[in-house]
């Protein structure tokens, strides 16, 4: 089943067009408001890639606690 999804105000003006593939692969600041200081930064965590940042343990389980604060009692 082939899915359709638009990015294009979440990534950075030359990724608009990017496969999925080749945004996982790019550095954080392919992502929209993301820049190079910020790449710099979280490379110092170990995240070099899109795809390193959002399988990031910690920003999954921050990720998943927000989601849950607007499910709570």
């Amino acid at each position: 089943m082939a899915v359709s999804v638009e990015l294009g105000k979440a990534l950075d003006k030359s990724y608009e067009n990017a496969s999925l593939d080749e945004v996982l692969a790019a550095p954080p600041s392919a992502l929209a408001g993301l820049t190079e200081k910020h790449d710099e930064l979280l490379a110092g965590l170990g995240i070099k890639t899109v795809r390193d940042l959002g399988s990031n343990k910690f920003f999954a389980t921050a990720g998943v606690l927000v989601a849950l604060a607007g499910k709570a009692d």
